[in-house]
């Protein structure tokens, strides 16, 4: 009887305890949701804060968690690079919105390329509409100047830094720790591809003579949009800014202006006196009413002003190319699938493939072009290519009516490779491990704990050669380029997305906003259509649930290697593919 009642009363517990637990984080969840989804009230006499708080991401997240941060409980806002364009689009003719005001003093993630985009329309803001635009940091870096420099005028605290240095492009190598373990290394890419890099660190111990070649050109190309362009705001000249960088000219406030890449340095409450001689008015409590990017964007309707029956789809193909289906990177299946649902659709006038991925598996590469290949037979198909559109990001491209890519865009690198590694020696002299097999067929123990045979690797490069073959010639009819022209420029090399343009891989150099203006103008709309977003995502717990694991693992990695965890994770992308791997995993950081 006693052990009953005990068993009953725990049971009870048990059961409370576990519907308190689910309410609590139900309570929890509804609000990070909440604080995710807040929207502000723009009032009039408001200025457009550009702070780079929120992170400015290519393509909206399947993560319903995104921007959560459970180790502090911060949210950290994400807006997609389509509606931060939105809203400056329509900050513009918004008389409540009385100018811009650049203030980069936040600490959201964002790439050179998004950089590039928001410049150019914070840039057509200022021609267009009449309104000002200021900028002020205490310090900047190359980065957040790059966006300042677009301004009117520029401002830096009297004690600021400006860090003017160059870009630089760095690849770790890790062949002596490789010969350390005893891990063995071979690599299988076609002879042409003297390019195809990214199997280099793997058996050398510095870059190749053709690797270094196309990086110094890469560097260069890059170097010179950005250069250019803040020559262009300043009303300076590239020769001038490469001295400054060389020299180290700019770096105090002082110089800064001495040299004119600054207009003046204040104190931050001194731009006031510059927003009223625009003519702000201040709101409650005498102060200046700030929107930021974000709670602006939220605001602003879903498509640039204009309707319609018809559509023009935004289609994301963001991150690493893999086979079969899911949502955290561009899955072949899922990707293919939302395709041919487009295809379908009658009410879809022209498809934008806003296209931001180094590539990976080849063979996903092949199903997801096939599909763009139909899809363009029934409607126009324009390619914007965003940070990278590389390798395996090329080959779904190429079939593509039109390619538009950004300057600043890392693309081309058509070319293949695998990788084989053998861990034998390594198991058993570092961890004393040893295998030991039977087996039916000759190359049945094909495994990471022995080396290739002549046959196995006479295999594996025939299965190599036979993927560069195919897309090569795909590049070929996609690009409507002789086979000769194509094998030129390919041989995994990496181009800009200026240089791209110049050597026929892309058709013109622009970013989002171009790419809908040509899908629209193929698709001959007129004014007579709407945007629309495809933001296929899982639903429901699974999805929860399947976030939070993925952001214990991805804490666990990062607190585990720090500052090494982005090389780590680009490697790890580059050898996690099965099979031919179409991948480019340069990263460039430009601070």
């Amino acid at each position: 009887m006693n052990f009953s009642k005990t068993f009953l009363a725990g049971l009870l517990a048990f059961i409370v305890g576990n519907v308190l637990i689910a309410m609590i984080w139900g309570l929890f969840v509804m609000g990070l949701v909440g604080a995710m989804s807040v929207t502000a009230t723009i009032p009039d006499n408001a200025i457009l804060k550009i702070d780079l708080s929120e992170n400015i991401v290519e393509a909206p997240s399947c993560d319903p968690f995104e921007g959560v941060d459970f180790r502090t409980m911060t949210v950290t806002p994400h807006v997609t690079l389509f509606s931060a364009l939105r809203a400056i689009d329509a900050a513009k003719a918004d008389p409540r919105i009385k100018g811009i005001y650049i203030r980069p003093n936040g600490m959201g993630l964002t790439s050179l390329a998004v950089l590039e985009e928001l410049r150019a329309a914070i840039d057509e803001f200022r021609a267009e509409s009449g309104k000002f635009v200021f900028a002020y940091n205490e310090a900047y870096d190359q980065a957040r100047y790059y966006l300042a420099s677009v301004a009117d005028k520029v401002y830096i605290q009297p004690e600021g830094m400006l860090d003017w240095r160059g870009l630089a492009f760095n690849v770790m190598f890790f062949k002596g720790l490789m010969d350390k373990l005893g891990i063995e290394a071979e690599v299988f890419r076609p002879t042409a591809c003297k390019y195809k890099s990214a199997v280099e660190p793997y058996f050398l111990t510095e870059m190749s003579d053709a690797n270094r070649e196309q990086m110094e050109d890469l560097v260069h190309s890059m170097w010179c949009v950005v250069a250019g362009d803040v020559a262009e705001s300043r009303g300076l000249t590239i020769e001038r800014l490469d001295d400054y960088a060389d020299n180290l000219s700019v770096l105090e406030a002082d110089d800064a202006v001495k040299w004119g890449m600054i207009d003046e340095v204040r104190y931050e409450d001194q731009m006031e006196e510059l927003f009223a001689e625009a003519g702000v008015e201040t709101g409650f409590g005498g102060k200046y009413n700030f929107v930021t990017l974000g709670a602006y964007a939220s605001q602003v309707a879903p498509d640039f002003a204009r309707l319609g029956s018809n559509r023009v789809a935004i289609l994301y193909a963001d991150g690493d190319i893999v086979d079969g289906e899911g949502y955290d990177a561009v899955y072949g299946n899922t990707l293919s699938e939302k395709i041919r649902n487009l295809r379908g659709d009658e009410g879809v006038k022209a498809v934008v493939l806003r296209v931001n991925s180094p590539g990976g598996s080849a063979l996903a590469s092949d199903v997801i072009w096939r599909e763009i290949e139909l899809l363009k037979a029934e409607k126009p198909v324009i390619v914007s290519m965003g940070s990278y559109a590389a390798s395996g990001g090329y080959y779904i491209s190429c079939p593509a009516d039109a390619i538009v890519a950004d300057r600043l865009t890392l693309t081309g690198s058509i070319g293949v490779f695998g990788i084989y590694f053998d861990l034998g020696d390594a198991a058993k002299n570092k961890l004393g491990i040893t295998v030991d097999e039977v087996k039916s067929n000759r190359s049945a123990d094909m495994s990471a704990f022995r080396g290739l045979t002549s046959l196995e690797r006479a295999a594996l490069t025939k299965s190599v050669d036979r993927v560069y073959e195919t897309f090569t010639e795909n590049v070929a009819a996609g690009r409507n380029l002789p086979i000769e022209r194509v094998l030129e420029i390919a041989g995994g090399r990496v181009w800009s997305g200026i240089d791209a343009v110049r050597i026929g891989l892309a058709d013109v150099n622009g970013g989002l906003k171009s790419a809908i203006a040509v899908a629209v103008d193929k698709a001959g709309l007129g004014d007579n259509y709407f945007i629309e977003e495809v933001r296929e995502m899982p639903q429901g717990l699974g999805a929860i649930l399947a976030a939070l694991n993925a952001r214990v693992e991805a804490h666990v990695e990062h607190s585990a290697l720090y500052d090494l965890y982005d090389e780590y994770r680009s490697v790890r992308s580059a050898l996690s593919q099965r099979g031919v791997v179409a991948y480019c995993p340069y990263v460039f950081s430009f601070e």
